[in-house]
């Protein structure tokens, strides 16, 4: 579970000092999935640089990233890339279960003809909603890239999560309404857009889905 601290740390960065090892051995790209979590609850948008993790599972991609940092800095011949991924949707999610995307549940749950729920005031929470087809080219662009760092990988755009269900039923040729209830969740994160200024500059990465053609090409 994400709230075990030692299992977290021992999965995330215990396994990662030994990935840097064989990267090291074999002379080979590392490119390793960092998180937009490491932000916690700074300001839109989210920048490397300003980081804020709240949890155990942000501070082991946080430790991840300055790990990997100070290789760069030692070893000047090795390749690492670490990419912060914002909210990933799209095709063969549905084995994450709960840790599925909200595109995911939200479409399962208007599929079996039930309201979509969402928390209270949702019109006014944001999310930069990346479709997994973006995020496979930034790896692919990251692997082939000859600079290190970490880099942002998100659309750019922050959505709501209104907008997310309103668009799925539109794509269904629904309306349902939506089902509300209040978030349980306290200082809850109501606002994430990431920079990608440096991934576009220096990955040369180029979102190509908008939240609509994501879902539509989902469905």
């Amino acid at each position: 579970r994400a709230s075990n601290q030692v299992m977290v740390m021992r999965t995330n960065v215990n396994s990662f000092y030994w990935l840097l090892g064989k990267a090291q051995k074999d002379c080979a790209t590392l490119v390793y999935a960092s998180s937009a979590a490491i932000y916690g609850g700074v300001p839109s948008p989210q920048a490397v640089g300003r980081e804020s993790p709240e949890n155990a599972y942000a501070f082991s991609k946080y430790a991840m990233d300055q790990i990997a940092c100070r290789y760069t800095e030692r070893y000047s011949d090795m390749r690492l890339v670490g990419l912060r991924y914002f909210n990933v949707y799209g095709p063969r999610e549905s084995q994450k279960g709960k840790t599925a995307s909200m595109v995911f549940q939200l479409t399962q749950q208007i599929l079996n003809g039930k309201k979509p729920r969402l928390f209270i005031g949702s019109d006014k929470i944001f999310r930069d909603f990346v479709n997994v087809a973006d995020v496979i080219q930034a790896n692919v662009k990251a692997a082939c890239s000859n600079r290190n760092g970490i880099f942002n990988v998100g659309s750019g755009v922050a959505r709501s999560f209104q907008e997310v269900a309103d668009i799925i039923q539109g794509e269904l040729g629904v309306n349902l309404g939506t089902d509300y209830f209040s978030n349980p969740y306290d200082n809850y994160q109501e606002h994430t857009q990431a920079d990608i200024f440096d991934t576009k500059k220096y990955l040369q990465f180029e979102p190509e889905f908008s939240l609509e053609a994501g879902i539509k090409s989902y469905i």
